[in-house]
């Protein structure tokens, strides 16, 4: 029973963490280093990204149909009352892609080895949450998702490549470089997921070879389950959020999220 609840936890903290700009992955190494629990193994961590990436397919997934649609016929009519997207959007969005595909090729090991330290982690969610708030203050909000450049899409991309270490957060970093170019909130937020899309369905590929038979067991389900549903409700209500909010409240979080770190980290 312990292990079924741990489970459902961790995959609702992992759903949310995914999508919020607050690092995934900071919280899947902190969650267990902070209360003891027992890691669960690789299996089940790529259960978790398995669970939000099929969160964010089923959010966008008319977006998508019609970003492909329209690759395939630039006369293709959106019909679309909120977003309409150009012909070259998907090119854009796979252009974006290629830095931290590269990246994750080669440095996916040495970051789970090496970049995991508690203090690591603390320094990443202050220092890139102040930047975070840096350029959400002074950023013209003048731009939207369709109307990103392909060198644009290719910068928010390196940005996205950071987030391999613990503590930046994918959505922190392209929301941040995205607010940078003058994005709206919304947009920003909009165009982090779309570009996490490839990302996250390339790393759950790449990493499924890895899952253990074994492993496919009701703890394992019930994650993957936690982080669908609330990695869901996340995307839903951030966006809704950022329609009036800022991005100040998630930069708070991180800084009081790295100070209890620290000093649980110097304390034991």
């Amino acid at each position: 029973m312990i292990e079924i609840i741990r489970s459902v936890i961790i995959g609702g903290v992992q759903g949310v963490s995914e999508f919020l700009p607050i690092s995934s992955s900071g919280h899947l190494v902190l969650i267990p280093y902070l209360f003891k629990w027992d890691y669960n193994g690789l299996s089940f961590d790529i259960a978790l990204h398995f669970g939000t990436a099929i969160a964010i397919i089923a959010y966008f997934w008319k977006d998508w149909m019609r970003i492909i649609k329209k690759t395939i016929n630039p006369k293709y009519d959106t019909e679309y009352i909120e977003h309409d997207y150009p012909d070259n959007f998907l090119w854009k969005i796979l252009v974006a892609s290629i830095p931290a595909a590269i990246l994750g090729v080669f440095l996916d090991k040495y970051v789970e080895t090496y970049l995991h330290s508690p203090l690591l982690i603390a320094f990443n969610l202050i220092f890139f949450g102040l930047v975070l708030w840096l350029f959400d203050k002074h950023s013209k909000s003048s731009l939207i998702v369709k109307n990103v450049s392909y060198s644009q899409s290719f910068i928010v991309g390196c940005a996205q490549a950071i987030a391999l270490m613990p503590g930046v957060s994918r959505s922190g970093i392209t929301m941040t470089a995205s607010r940078f170019f003058g994005l709206k909130r919304k947009d920003a937020a909009r165009f982090s997921f779309l570009l996490a899309t490839p990302a996250m369905i390339g790393a759950f590929l790449i990493s499924a070879k890895d899952i253990v038979g074994n492993d496919l067991n009701l703890v394992f389900l019930l994650g993957v389950l936690s982080s669908t549903f609330f990695g869901f409700l996340a995307i839903k209500y951030l966006l809704k959020y950022l329609e009036r909010g800022s991005f100040s409240v998630f930069v708070w979080y991180r800084i009081v999220l790295a100070i209890i770190i620290t000093v649980i980290y110097f304390v034991r």
